[in-house]
């Protein structure tokens, strides 16, 4: 029976009041197009907060400050503060909040944000005046985003900012359902992620970041361990634009810079925007078991090293497309569908052979099920490893970590499941301790096995966690037409057993009635 959580919690954080307020505010309009109102708003309300503080210390002429034009674009450059023209500030919009030509103001305020600075172009949203959007609804909006982050400071602002645009964005994707797991991966594996790749220095890179919580987790695990978030260097791309802006917006409330997270609509496959990037680390969720990615056109290409991946599934494109942007100690960690593990169709097989042989897979992880919005899927990690001779760890060139989590996890609503923070430490400390040359790691049955390269050698290269953990994996081995045909066999000859019967129970009220 799945875990079940608790909310102990009397009163409701900040961000639950908020979702609920703002949701009863939607009233006809889809989550897919309420999401980019709400969550433009709160953008605009932290780098108005943020230009407010700024705007006052310059005003105050102290110190450092003296002679300083509070008008000046430059002095906001200079702190890593956008520049937010008159007619954009909060205390501007939230006097016109009660005015029928509210949404033409925001829509303006957004325009002339944009206009004075370049890094936000074509990045924020322009659908406040819309039909749709009644101005009292939109007036209501205005006053709930202005009375979040009570407060001056700016690091307080993007704190609370920033954590209300994270559960918002997981809110929205909950009620997208299917659409809304295309721009967000859950928390839960998100920090799973991050927390067994640890990269706390170097370069990051997600081909398909989404609405870029791979990025935004990243920088949290730096901070957590006192690190310098100036250590870590991101890169991104995305091929929907309109996700893209989400990861822009995403990752400008927490002044983590974006320049190098490019969109363009043909995807990392046709046009590698970071082509020359060797990166310390690669962290993604890319599309599961996607068929359109026009492997057709890209047969010849240079990144499949280890075979070429079928034109019908990019799963192994993906793979391949990640190993050929790590750095020659750099590590991948990612989130593909379960079926990447057994699969023997179109050379898949051969091709994971080939990345086992070359030592390059360093540890799999199972998921539990019904962890994704959007897919019911059977999904697993892989992480890949450039140097598992060393690299900072224990030389683990012949070995494997399997990790079986099927059993991690509670139910959140009746859907879906996320892995709770004692799953997640549960799950990277084993990885930690594994490669860590003075651990204590211990195989645990059902749970994690260190594997030697002979042994899955053995098993024809199947990396099910199941195989090697010592839990029977009968789904990983389900074959869908085989059981259907049994059932119907089954079936059939129930069918003529019952037959039978009814034709004896026939004949011998035949004979009774004879007697």
């Amino acid at each position: 029976m799945a875990k079940t959580k608790e909310n102990t919690n009397k009163e409701e954080p900040i961000e639950k009041q908020l979702w609920k307020a703002a949701d009863k505010l939607r009233k006809n309009i889809d989550a897919a197009e309420y999401k980019h109102i709400v969550l433009g708003l709160i953008f605009l309300k932290y780098i108005s907060d943020a230009f407010e503080e700024m705007h006052s210390r310059l005003k105050s002429g102290k110190g450092e400050y003296a002679g300083a034009d509070p008008e000046d674009k430059d002095e906001y450059k200079a702190e890593n503060v956008f520049f937010v023209p008159e007619v954009a500030r909060w205390s501007y919009l939230q006097g016109k909040a009660k005015l029928p030509s509210i949404g033409k103001e925001v829509d303006s305020a957004m325009d002339a944000i944009e206009k004075d600075n370049p890094s936000l172009k074509d990045v924020l949203p322009k659908v406040f005046a819309r039909g749709n959007l009644d101005p009292t609804s939109l007036g209501g909006l205005i006053d709930l985003v202005g009375n979040v982050a009570l407060g001056d400071a700016k690091a307080r602002s993007a704190d609370v900012l920033g954590h209300v645009f994270e559960y918002f964005l997981g809110e929205f994707a909950l009620a997208e359902g299917k659409q809304g797991g295309q721009f967000y991966t859950p928390r839960s594996i998100v920090e799973l992620l991050v927390k067994m790749l640890e990269p706390y220095k170097g370069r990051v890179f997600d081909p398909c970041c989404g609405s870029g919580g791979m990025f935004v987790q990243s920088e949290k695990l730096v901070q957590e361990h006192q690190g310098k978030v100036n250590d870590i260097s991101i890169y991104g791309q995305e091929s929907n634009q309109t996700t893209w802006r989400l990861a822009k917006m995403n990752l400008a409330i927490r002044g983590i810079d974006s320049s190098q997270v490019k969109w363009n609509n043909e995807g990392s496959f046709l046009n590698d925007t970071h082509k020359d990037l060797k990166a310390d680390f690669v962290i993604a969720n890319p599309p599961f078991n996607d068929s359109d990615w026009s492997g057709d056109l890209l047969r010849k290409d240079g990144r499949w090293k280890y075979g070429q991946p079928p034109a019908g599934n990019a799963n192994y494109a993906w793979i391949q497309h990640f190993l050929y942007h790590l750095s020659p100690s750099g590590i991948a960690g990612f989130v593909l569908a379960k079926g990447s593990l057994t699969s023997k169709s179109s050379g898949e097989g051969d091709i994971r052979k080939a990345l086992i042989e070359a030592r390059l897979v360093d540890c799999i992880v199972n998921l539990p099920g019904k962890l994704f919005l959007n897919t019911q899927i059977p999904a697993c990690l892989w992480f890949l490893s450039r140097n598992k001779a060393n690299g900072g760890y224990r030389n683990r060139t012949d070995e494997i970590l399997f990790i079986d989590a099927r059993n991690e996890g509670h139910l959140i609503n009746r859907r879906t499941k996320e892995l709770s923070t004692e799953d997640i430490r549960k799950i990277s400390t084993t990885y930690h301790n594994w490669r860590h040359p003075k651990s204590n790691y211990e195989d645990i049955k059902g749970f994690c096995n260190s594997t030697s390269i002979e042994r899955v050698r053995e098993l024809d290269y199947v990396l099910t966690p199941g195989r090697y953990v010592g839990l029977p994996d009968d789904e990983d081995d389900f074959d869908f037409n085989a059981r259907f045909t049994g059932l119907k066999t089954e079936f059939e000859a129930q069918l003529k057993e019952e037959e039978k019967l009814n034709l004896l129970i026939l004949e011998n009220l035949k004979k009774v009635k004879l007697v």
